[in-house]
């Protein structure tokens, strides 16, 4: 990649920092990817699936077709970087590296757009809603497949703590399936000095968020992998009072199908106990389950051999993340792979989903080269 678009490509990526969008709320950058796509001369069609975008580069003499997908959205997190180009908006944060995607998909329709050596379609496809899992279905819903037809599918996530600009590809498995959780514990509301006249939600909460740490560890086997993270306890209004309730949010990740249901069903037992215990009503709500994110063996080995083809450095011996990727419902319909790309390392505050992380601008060229590179092996067969 030459000097002039590297710049323009960490302009951009800083641009995207500084303004960050939430889940379903990308309208900003959504007009930004359309900006940039016309000044490349690159046909687009908008408002896929709600602010998503699929963009289309086509060369007559193939009717091979491949879909390469970024997704745009930030996160409900105050940035604590410092940086100049940090977020501008309070609470909301690109914590996730999506800006990063998302111009690197930008990187990758410049380099194709400028190659002669492929023949076919690309379909670049510019996803909303990563972070909620609402983003890829919806653009299955609106037509994605039937509208912008491809044969295969791929993706990156940049991956901090391995080596930048590293390539990391896996066959099977690759990220966990995740579904969110709300508990509700509803006790009896009183003064804070007549304990014995309430019934206090907040003791149960307690006693629950250590009952339930014996879901994985006593009742899954030691020879698979699952989470569950409580990972949010709201409860409460003022020192002197008892409340009415207590609410608590968490996640659930596993791989084997039929897993999550399992380990929802315990949650199920341990919350009815606890409330019998406890003298109160516990209710347990659960979002849409996630999908397993799964990489074909022959994509998952086009995702290699266009890293090595590049002269990327390469890793095939990454296990699998519980953490999740919506990228999944549309391996479900199409074969595909998601790729890892170092993002170099993951000191304290560079870790994903942390207040102090920034996405590495100097890996722009890589994800740009690997994305370009894997759509126009999957082109040549």
């Amino acid at each position: 990649m030459d000097q002039d678009l590297t710049e323009k490509l960490t302009a951009w990526r800083r641009h995207l920092h500084a303004h960050p969008e939430l889940s379903q709320q990308e309208a900003e950058t959504s007009r930004f990817v359309q900006e940039k796509l016309t000044e490349l001369g690159v046909s687009f069609v908008a408002g896929v699936g709600g602010h998503g975008i699929v963009a289309t580069l086509h060369r007559g003499g193939s009717n091979r077709s491949v879909g390469l997908r970024a997704d745009m959205d930030a996160l409900p997190i105050a940035e604590t970087t410092g940086l100049p180009h940090a977020s501008t908006r309070p609470g909301v944060m690109h914590a996730c590296g999506h800006d990063g995607h998302t111009v690197s998909l930008l990187g990758a329709a410049a380099l194709l757009q400028a190659d002669r050596s492929w023949t076919g379609t690309v379909q670049l496809i510019f996803q909303p809603a990563e972070e909620n899992g609402a983003g890829a279905r919806a653009m299955i819903a609106d037509g994605l497949f039937e509208r912008f037809p491809m044969d295969q599918v791929f993706a990156y996530h940049n991956w901090p703590g391995m080596e930048a600009g590293t390539v990391a590809v896996r066959e099977g498995p690759v990220m966990a399936q995740g579904g969110r959780i709300t508990i509700t514990v509803k006790g009896h509301a009183g003064h804070a000095a007549k304990p014995n006249l309430a019934r206090d939600p907040i003791v149960a909460a307690g006693a629950l968020v250590s009952a339930l740490q014996t879901v994985v560890s006593r009742n899954v086997d030691p020879m698979e992998a699952a989470v569950l993270t409580i990972g949010t306890i709201h409860g409460g209004t003022v020192a002197n009072q008892i409340p009415e309730s207590v609410v608590l949010q968490g996640t659930v990740r596993s791989f084997r199908r039929g897993q999550r249901e399992e380990i929802v069903a315990d949650i199920r037992r341990i919350c009815a106990g606890i409330g019998a215990a406890f003298g109160q009503t516990v209710t347990l709500e659960t979002g849409p389950g996630g999908l397993v994110t799964v990489n074909t063996k022959a994509e998952a080995a086009l995702g290699l051999a266009a890293a090595e083809a590049a002269g990327y450095a390469i890793r095939r011996d990454l296990p699998a993340s519980t953490g999740g990727e919506d990228f999944a419902a549309m391996l479900e319909r199409v074969p595909g792979a998601m790729a890892w790309i170092g993002n170099g390392p993951a000191a304290p505050g560079r870790e994903l989903h942390n207040p102090g992380y920034d996405f590495n601008d100097a890996i722009l060229p890589v994800a740009s080269g690997w994305l370009a590179g894997v759509a126009k092996h999957a082109l040549n067969g």
